[in-house]
C-alpha cells in the first residue's frame, strides 16, 4: 500500500513502503528530482528572443506553378466548377495569392487581382493568360484584371472595388490573402508595426469582405468569402516569436465565422482557409540564412516538410465554389497535420 502524499515544498512525492520495493516496484522521481535533470525543460516549446525578422520591402517575385493539367481534363464533381463565376484575390500578385488565383482560374472563374504592388499584379496576370494558354491552347481565355488597391484604406477599397465591377460587371468570390508577418519579441516589437501589421491582415480582411457583401447584397446574389487565416490563429508557433501576427489570424478566423452567421441569411458563405508553414519564394529565401529554422519546423509537422503553395489549390476552389455549398464559418487547416500534435 502507498503511503500518504507528503509535501517538498511546492511539490509533491509518492513513497513507497520497503514491501513495496521488495516486490519489485519501480521507485518514483520526484517532480523536484525531474527538474534538477533537465535545466533545460520546456526549451523546445518556448519562443526565442533573439530571432528576429523584419517584413522585406522588397520581395521576389512569383510565376504560376506548372504542376497542374488542362481544364477539366478528369471528371470531377460539377460543383467545383468556378464557370461564369469572377473571383477577387487580394494579395494575389505572388505568393499564395497567386497561386489560389491560378487554382480558381483553372476551375473556370475569371479573376481580379489585388495586390498593393500594381507592377507585380499585372506581371502576374500576364503569367495566368500565358499559363492558361500554354494549357488551354484551344479555349477562349478568361477575363484577368489587375488593379492596385491598399486594403487598409476604405477609401481605396471602394474605388477598387468599382473599377472591377465596371471590367467584370459582378463579383461573386472573394479570396482575402493579402497580410504579412514578421517576428520580434512581444516586449520590443514597434508598436507602429504592430499597427501596420493588424491595419492589413484584420482591416483588410474586414473592408474587403463588407464592400464585397454589399455588393452581393445589392444583387440579392449568393456568394462565398474565403479568409486566409493561418494556423497560427489557434497555437503559438515555436521558436520564432510572432504575437501580434498570431493574434491578427486568430481574429481572422473569429471574423469569418462571426460574418458566416450574420451573413448566412443573404446567401453569403464565409470560411477560413488555414495554412501551415508555406514554401513560398519569400519563406525560402528566408530560411536560406536561417537553416536551423527549417530544421525546428519540419521536426514539428507530422508529414515531415512543408507545404507547397500548389497545395492550397484544391482546399481554396473547394470553399470558394458550389462544392461546398452547406459549409460556412468553417476553418480549414492546410498544415500536414502540425496542429493536431
Amino acid at each position: 500500500m502507498l503511503r500518504q502524499i507528503h509535501r517538498i515544498g511546492p511539490y509533491r512525492a509518492l513513497y513507497r513502503t520497503q514491501h513495496q520495493a521488495h516486490r519489485g516496484f519501480r521507485s518514483f522521481t520526484t517532480t523536484t528530482q525531474l527538474a534538477k535533470q533537465t535545466p533545460n525543460s520546456g526549451s523546445h516549446g518556448q519562443t526565442d528572443d533573439s530571432i528576429k525578422i523584419k517584413y522585406p520591402s522588397s520581395q521576389p517575385s512569383s510565376t504560376p506553378t506548372s504542376d497542374t493539367t488542362q481544364t477539366h481534363s478528369k471528371p470531377t464533381l460539377p460543383s467545383f466548377s468556378m464557370a461564369d463565376k469572377t473571383a477577387i484575390i487580394t494579395g494575389g500578385a505572388r505568393g499564395l495569392g497567386l497561386v489560389m488565383a491560378q487554382a480558381l482560374m483553372t476551375s473556370g472563374a475569371n479573376i481580379a487581382i489585388v495586390d498593393l504592388n500594381e507592377s507585380e499584379a499585372h506581371k502576374a496576370r500576364t503569367h495566368l493568360l500565358e499559363t492558361y494558354h500554354s494549357q488551354n491552347p484551344s479555349s477562349p481565355p478568361p477575363t484577368i484584371t489587375a488593379h492596385h488597391t491598399d486594403v487598409s484604406s476604405e477609401s481605396s477599397v471602394t474605388s477598387t472595388l468599382a473599377a472591377i465591377l465596371s471590367a467584370h460587371d459582378t463579383v461573386d468570390t472573394l479570396v482575402t490573402s493579402a497580410g504579412f508577418t514578421e517576428n520580434f519579441a512581444a516586449h520590443e516589437y514597434p508598436i507602429e508595426r504592430i499597427r501596420a501589421l493588424w491595419a492589413v491582415n484584420v482591416d483588410g480582411t474586414y473592408l474587403w469582405a463588407s464592400a464585397v457583401a454589399k455588393h452581393l447584397m445589392e444583387r440579392e446574389a449568393k456568394g462565398s468569402m474565403v479568409f486566409v487565416g493561418s494556423m497560427s490563429g489557434a497555437i503559438v508557433n515555436v521558436p520564432q516569436p510572432q504575437a501580434p501576427y498570431n493574434a491578427s489570424k486568430a481574429a481572422v478566423r473569429h471574423l469569418a465565422a462571426s460574418l458566416a452567421v450574420e451573413w448566412a441569411g443573404r446567401g453569403i458563405r464565409v470560411n477560413c482557409l488555414s495554412p501551415g508553414y508555406m514554401a513560398t519564394a519569400l519563406t525560402k529565401k528566408i530560411l536560406e540564412d536561417k537553416p536551423a529554422l527549417r530544421e525546428k519546423w519540419t521536426s514539428l509537422i507530422p508529414m515531415g516538410r512543408m507545404g507547397n503553395p500548389e497545395d492550397l489549390m484544391g482546399a481554396v476552389v473547394y470553399l470558394a465554389s458550389d462544392a461546398s455549398a452547406y459549409v460556412t464559418g468553417a476553418e480549414l487547416r492546410v498544415d500536414g497535420g502540425y496542429t493536431v500534435t
